[in-house]
């Protein structure tokens, strides 16, 4: 079995719009497609004995064991490769329950085998995996299961979230309040635009560098709190033994060493009771940092307080790791099993963290004479840490109820000293239902991001849900966490459409960000150039502080590479469905095109609109799909569809009397003429004109006012500044040069309507085909040029695509020849060099029109011919080239 395409989906996607984070792989099963699962004798029975725990795989059965029924009977290996896929990753603590598998369509043995992932590394790992697993089944050879899970083991330990991150991005999902990961870690960007809040665990955007800095330097934050008459314990700051040894002799044992800026309990030594003991928890603090404190011990229990937006939410008394005895056996076997409890894992993977023998054990254990062998009495407990950190393998419990009044004022006293929007707090002391003085406890150490994992599952007493205080200090009730998002996908138009409303949405007052062919613009200043049509540009504009309006256009090829960079829009437009980039990654019709272009609208909220084009038939029939509110826009104001839309009380635009409208069920608005419309040609231009209908409902639905809208359509000047490579016309004194990305067959029928407006001695087409378009697609270009043109030019992109350029050129003159043979075709490879050929024997009312593909290069070439045509000594055909 081979891999042929793997794809990682992260958004709405061709497969599932609900179901975004899916693998894709298309997979060839190879000789198998001879050999389902029931022709292979003891498949049945050995991948049972391997995954047991596949019984509860429903299948398209329904009920548990469903699978293996479908095994028996008969299913091919892609199908068995996908539940694998989710079992294996399951069975390494990822829940992955979703999986597809399709036969590719005229592809002989060639399946498209989905399942989800919780980690995408994990999700690329199980899909190799996968196949391993199922070809050593299918050939009865051993196969190490273990390794894989191991594998994936430690690839969820370490790219998944930690509890408190996690927790907070659950609460967040709760409130469908969407977030990305910004790093490979916990920093989390949560809301869009400007909208946004970031977190690093629970340190969030809001919490004071200072107070951090503060926390971090544990003397300081002792002598800010005394001064505030809060009980600390006394303490010495020392950097060598001769300081820890003048420090002794003034302060009485026992004592605290620790270091001066550590956490999760590292390089601490409590209850020293000797030199010996000092010198040695000196040594071990050092390791952590150069100046170490020594302080007084203070008897007591360890409690925790979390404060949150300096309201006090949970407190958990903690317990450090400890074992104990039976009377049989060994310390070693005791922590063995405590470890092998269920809720123990790695790290922060489980409810509480597995114990580990280090030197603080190793030291506790020589103090008290005893080695990991020792048998301990029946019921004696030993501590086998200094600290009661969860992260060393402590226990919690929480406590919330039981803390004094006084004690509550305290804590939320100390956050707002340390000026710390979260803090942990921990506390040493007798008991907490009385207020804490020097006498009864102290406050020991104050932290900046603190950990939730106590909180959230405390060994014993209630959970605390403390994510829920942390989303509302950063999203309080009524504030918005999203910026209206419209998304434009289609054949053509779209990056007009999308620069339209654009513009629409700064003449309104907004600050847009927007995403079109040609590169990224945040308020209007491109950021990047380039194709900017997928998932990741769009989550550019959505991450930017400073936008509040988005416009993205979505094409084709980023929703099939990996979905759509949003989870929801506010308003869709659908353009048109055209014959375009067919027979290209497994889309091969209209219809299936269609599909592709619709999990754009199926991605827009129930209460927002999808805008379709009423005048084609594909982008029309995605009505019956939509759960959203729908508005029409067609060119032809008698339109069926138009006139049905109307009279149930939809929105529509149409061309009515000559005037652009807007119509909601029986009430009409009249916004402006459309021959006033630049855009518009004078009203020649039909697809423009379509474009101007989807982007005004755009305008009307956004609840911009008719006076912006109006003033946006009459400012917004086709040229190379607002709307570079669509219809760009410069006007030379003795001929017209429009330069255009029309590159597919739609493009040139809209093309062709416009053409065939204008008034010209002479019109001169000089084309090109994209070579990964099929046969049909190439020759339609000649076919409709050869229509509007009396004058043919062929030229060449760089970038063939995969042909020859004589392949090419043949198909267009195949394609021409099909409408008029006498046509005069010449081949200029160059477009330079083509349209340099084309003016110097232009006639006076020439029109010349170039089908370009670097659109920025085009316009600065056509530009300088311009300006020399302009001086007075010109010297146009002499120009050279441009790199």
């Amino acid at each position: 079995m081979n891999i042929l395409d793997l794809n990682i989906m992260r958004g709405p996607n061709y497969w599932s719009n609900y179901r975004q984070h899916i693998i894709v792989m298309k997979l060839d099963i190879g000789k198998y497609e001879e050999l389902p699962s029931s022709k292979i004798p003891g498949f049945p029975e050995r991948i049972e004995a391997m995954f047991p725990s596949m019984f509860s795989h429903r299948c398209s059965e329904g009920h548990d064991g469903g699978f293996f029924e479908r095994i028996k009977e008969g299913t091919w290996m892609g199908h068995v490769v996908e539940h694998i896929a989710l079992e294996i990753q399951t069975l390494a603590g990822m829940e992955c329950g979703y999986g597809r598998t399709r036969s590719v369509s005229g592809e002989y043995g060639i399946y498209h085998v989905i399942f989800s992932y919780e980690i995408e590394k994990a999700g690329l790992y199980a899909a190799e995996a996968a196949i391993r697993i199922t070809q050593a089944l299918a050939e009865n050879t051993p196969y190490d299961l273990q390794e894989d899970i191991k594998a994936l083991k430690k690839i969820h330990q370490r790219e998944a979230f930690g509890p408190s991150t996690q927790s907070i991005i659950n609460e967040a999902k709760k409130r469908n309040i969407p977030y990305k990961r910004l790093n490979k870690g916990s920093m989390i960007m949560f809301g869009q635009g400007i909208h946004q809040k970031k977190i690093r665990a629970s340190m969030t955007c809001r919490t004071s560098s200072m107070g951090v800095d503060l926390a971090g330097d544990k003397d300081e934050t002792k002598r800010m709190l005394k001064r505030a008459y809060i009980p600390v314990p006394t303490g010495e700051v020392i950097s060598t033994e001769e300081d820890l040894r003048d420090v002794l002799q003034e302060m009485s044992f026992p004592v605290v060493i620790k270091p001066i800026d550590g956490n999760h309990g590292r390089g601490i030594t409590t209850n020293i009771r000797n030199i010996e003991q000092a010198i040695s928890a000196m040594k071990l603090a050092k390791t952590i940092s150069e100046d170490v404190i020594v302080e007084r011990f203070i008897e007591g229990y360890d409690y925790r307080f979390l404060v949150i937006n300096y309201k006090l939410i949970a407190v958990a008394k903690r317990t450090p790791a400890m074992v104990m005895g039976d009377g049989v056996s060994s310390i070693n076997k005791l922590i063995e099993q405590t470890n092998s409890d269920p809720n123990r894992g790695e790290g922060h993977e489980k409810v509480m963290t597995k114990i580990i023998v280090d030197e603080v054990t190793q030291n506790i254990l020589t103090e008290k004479n005893l080695t990991l062998e020792s048998v301990l009495p029946m019921g004696q407990i030993l501590l086998l840490k200094d600290t009661a950190n969860i992260s060393t393998g402590g226990t919690s419990r929480d406590v919330t109820d039981l803390v004094h009044p006084e004690n509550v004022f305290m804590a939320e006293r100390i956050a707002r000293i340390m000026n710390l929007d979260i803090c942990g707090i921990d506390v040493v002391a007798k008991d907490i239902d009385v207020p804490i003085t020097n006498e009864n406890g102290g406050i020991v150490e104050v932290n900046a991001c603190p950990g939730f994992r106590m909180h959230l599952n405390p060994a014993k007493g209630l959970a605390r849900n403390v994510a829920e205080p942390v989303m509302s200090m950063l999203f309080p009730e009524g504030q918005p966490s999203r910026i209206p998002i419209v998304a434009v996908t289609g054949t053509n138009g779209k990056t007009t459409t999308t620069r339209l409303v654009a513009h629409m949405a700064k003449q309104a007052g907004h600050r847009p960000g927007f995403t079109t062919t040609d590169g990224i613009y945040i308020n209007g200043n491109l950021i990047h150039s380039g194709d900017c049509t997928g998932p990741v540009s769009s989550e550019t504009v959505l991450s930017d502080p400073t936008v509040d309006f988005a416009v993205l256009e979505c094409a084709r090829g980023g929703i099939l590479r990996a979905g759509l960079g949003f989870d929801n829009c506010n308003i869709s437009i659908i353009t048109n469905i055209t014959e375009d980039h067919l027979g290209l990654k497994g889309i091969d019709t209209l219809s299936e095109m269609s599909k592709v272009k619709e999990v754009v609208a199926r991605s827009t909220y129930d209460d927002g609109y999808s805008i379709l084009n009423a005048d084609d038939d594909y982008a029309f029939d995605m009505i019956n799909e939509l759960d959203c509110n729908v508005a029409l826009f067609s060119i032809e104001e008698n339109n069926d569809r138009i006139i049905r839309h109307n009279k149930r009380g939809g929105m529509t635009a149409t061309i009515e009397k000559g005037y652009l409208t807007i119509t909601r069920g029986e009430w009409q608005t009249r916004v402006c003429k459309i021959e006033n419309v630049p855009l518009s040609f004078s009203g020649k231009a039909p697809a423009m004109i379509k474009n101007i209908l989807a982007a005004t409902l755009a305008g009307v639905i956004s609840n911009f006012k008719l006076e912006d809208i109006r003033s946006a359509l009459q400012s917004f000047i086709p040229s190379p500044e607002l709307t570079p490579g669509r219809m760009n016309i410069f006007k030379f004194s003795n001929f017209d040069v429009m330069i255009d990305y029309a590159h597919n067959t739609g493009g040139f029928i809209e093309l062709k309507k416009y053409v065939d407006n204008i008034n010209a001695t002479a019109k001169t087409g000089i084309i090109t085909a994209v070579g990964d378009r099929r046969d049909e697609d190439i020759r339609n270009i000649g076919f409709y040029a050869a229509q509007m043109f009396t004058n043919i030019i062929i030229r060449h992109d760089k970038d063939l695509r995969g042909r020859q350029s004589e392949e090419i050129s043949q198909l267009l003159v195949e394609g021409v020849n099909s409408y008029n043979k006498n046509i005069p075709v010449t081949i200029i490879p160059d477009e330079q060099d083509a349209l340099l050929n084309a003016m110097s024997h232009a006639v006076n009312g020439s029109f010349i029109f170039v089908c370009t593909d670097n659109i920025k290069q085009s316009l600065t070439f056509v530009k300088q011919l311009k300006e020399e045509s302009d001086r007075p000594d010109s010297r146009l055909f002499t120009l050279s080239k441009v790199s």
